[in-house]
């Protein structure tokens, strides 16, 4: 259950995003304990403890809101109390799916195309996702994208800057990203890119002054991956998986 102190900071949070409906939901600071004992213990639904309330009660409010785009919308009203767009880190990491997380109801397609559309696929021969995320100078999560576990990182890359609120001085970026357009993306919009070459390629300027703050976004996944939920996918949605990596995102901002 949520103490008291906490509850009194994340309530406001929850009503400003939440679906208005004719009456609210019964006992919400239960039912929102539930949630987050949920993903933080990566358990079955049907696990939740009783005192918690019912636990389809707490799956469906989460599976709904997700749908309606809340827990997005309350990783945008953490970040209120200002983000530090001196630097941004772009990074991304593979997670893998539990079994259960196949099976999402048929929405038309084949299974190639169902599969690109709930970001699942298969990587070294495991089913999971790639989640790619862009944070800010202080190490905290602004925006996630999500794609099946065999893409490549690089092409999220461009969304994710287009979700800053403002233009950053400096992106920095592991090997993974490297690449001219690139490059030359984050000079166009004025900012400064810190991405180190492959080996093969000729030198470019990564000063290292820079770079050796991106152990700031690898301390972030190590953060987020505490919740079970996080380091093991067990949704079968895109929409709900990427509901848990911004409810995570935003009690992470309400801890720093």
């Amino acid at each position: 259950m949520l103490s008291d102190a906490q509850w009194a900071e994340l309530e406001p949070l929850v009503e400003a995003c939440r679906p208005k409906g004719k009456t609210p939901p019964q006992d919400l600071r239960r039912t929102v304990s539930a949630i987050l004992w949920r993903h933080q213990n990566g358990a079955k639904w049907r696990a939740v403890p009783a005192e918690l309330g019912p636990w389809w009660r707490a799956a469906q409010v989460f599976i709904r809101w997700a749908r309606a785009g809340v827990w997005e919308r309350l990783l945008s009203l953490v970040q209120e109390r200002g983000v530090q767009l001196g630097m941004v880190f772009l990074d991304g990491t593979s997670v893998r799916a539990h079994q259960k997380a196949a099976g999402a109801a048929r929405r038309g397609g084949s299974q190639a195309e169902r599969s690109k559309r709930e970001a699942l696929g298969r990587s070294r021969g495991l089913s999971g996702t790639k989640a790619c995320v862009i944070a800010d100078g202080a190490g905290r999560a602004i925006a996630f994208r999500i794609a099946p576990g065999q893409a490549h990182e690089l092409p999220q890359a461009i969304p994710l800057l287009e979700q800053l609120p403002g233009v950053p001085k400096w992106v920095v970026a592991d090997r993974g990203y490297t690449s001219h357009r690139f490059r030359a993306h984050i000079w166009g919009m004025g900012a400064r890119p810190a991405i180190p070459p492959q080996r093969h390629e000729a030198p470019v300027a990564c000063p290292d002054w820079i770079y050796t703050n991106r152990n700031r976004v690898e301390r972030l996944w190590a953060r987020l991956k505490e919740w079970r939920a996080v380091a093991t996918r067990y949704e079968k949605t895109a929409t709900s998986f990427a509901g848990v990596l911004c409810l995570a995102a935003a009690l992470d901002w309400l801890k720093s």
